[in-house]
């Protein structure tokens, strides 16, 4: 960091496995992917290219090649990974991931319905491709997963081998583990910490309010996804307490003013 202060709180070094900030690239030109990465890039750990913006991307080799250069992996929406599979393009999908040397994949099923043992299918043959991340949860609003369900579809698909669940949220962060008014479903959340373990959930998390209630309730290396660029430095500071937000979560309450 630029200067010395005590009481901020350890952040795991990167390349970390808790404690990721995972952000949403929904149309960042190549310029603006660079100058993104000039301010943000120590603190970034993975990029998603948003819902299915991957086919529709201008330089869409030369935009990853950024990313990949400066060591941080990306990957294509789920969006994207659905609208393969629902034509029947599932081989084709694994090409193209191969193709761009993509080797984060993400498995979701919010926008189609599949049969949860095949989606487990699905995770446990991309294993061999690369890194899964599979999203749990609807993007219809009117869907409602009671508690028990998001623990038993979180735990069979990390026991296919997702190295991470995404606990969904839209990229508005209203849906899912989410209200429509953006408000935290706390007792789902909190059911859901009682069976999985915090650090192999990413919790997509778009809103400010959203960010600080698991920074507040698991800590600076708490796992956060759908972050805009130009919210991740605002982001890192509220996870050290250095925002007003958090400015008093890491203090030592006696030596602390």
């Amino acid at each position: 960091m630029n200067f010395n202060l005590t009481q901020i709180p350890l952040r795991n070094a990167k390349p970390r496995s808790s404690g990721i900030t995972m952000v949403m690239d929904k149309g960042l030109s190549i310029e603006e992917a660079k100058n993104f990465l000039s301010v943000a890039h120590p603190h970034v750990d993975i990029v998603k290219l948003g819902f299915g913006t991957s086919y529709v991307t201008p330089n869409l080799r030369e935009k990853i090649e950024i990313y990949q250069s400066a060591g941080i992996p990306v990957y294509f929406g789920g969006t994207l990974f659905e609208a393969f599979l629902v034509r029947g393009q599932f081989d084709d999908y694994i090409s193209i991931c191969k193709d761009y040397q993509i080797t984060y994949i993400e498995v979701s099923d919010g926008s189609i319905t599949i049969p949860h043992s095949e989606k487990c299918g699905y995770i446990e043959k991309l294993t061999k491709y690369g890194t899964v991340l599979s999203e749990v949860g609807s993007k219809d609003a009117a869907h409602i997963i009671p508690p028990y369900k998001w623990i038993e579809l979180m735990q069979a698909e990390l026991d296919s081998g997702s190295s991470y669940v995404i606990a969904e949220a839209r990229e508005a962060g209203n849906v899912g583990i989410y209200r429509g008014s953006g408000e935290v479903r706390e007792g789902l959340v909190q059911e859901i910490l009682t069976r999985i373990p915090g650090e192999k959930i990413i919790w997509e998390a778009p809103q400010k309010a959203q960010q600080l209630y698991f920074i507040e309730l698991l800590g600076c290396n708490v796992n956060l996804g759908n972050i805009a660029p130009y919210e991740v430095l605002p982001l890192e500071a509220m996870r050290v307490g250095l925002r007003g937000d958090t400015f008093h979560l890491f203090l030592d309450k006696e030596n602390g003013k």
